[in-house]
């Protein structure tokens, strides 16, 4: 088992997935939607990818998104998400 990725790096990753696709991570916390612990869980699936590279170059190359990448640990939950932006 591979260690787990630097947190302050994917967190920025699962903050910059959920841009791209149109979720909104900090309302969706804010309002509740999404707890600490399902905060915590999606930064801890981040960390646990053996690819953080690819989705930094698919980041880099796609601003905006209709989902997120391929393989993407926190698809359903940032497509969930997505789908309760307005």
């Amino acid at each position: 088992m591979q260690p787990l990725g630097d947190p302050l790096y994917h967190l920025r990753l699962v903050a910059r997935m959920g841009q791209a696709v149109g979720a909104d991570l900090s309302g969706a916390f804010d309002s509740g939607a999404i707890s600490p612990e399902d905060w915590a869980a999606m930064i801890t699936r981040c960390r646990g990818c053996e690819a953080p590279q690819r989705c930094e170059a698919f980041l880099d190359a796609n601003w905006t998104a209709e989902a997120p990448m391929p393989g993407c640990r926190n698809a359903d939950a940032l497509m969930r998400l997505k789908d309760r932006t307005p």
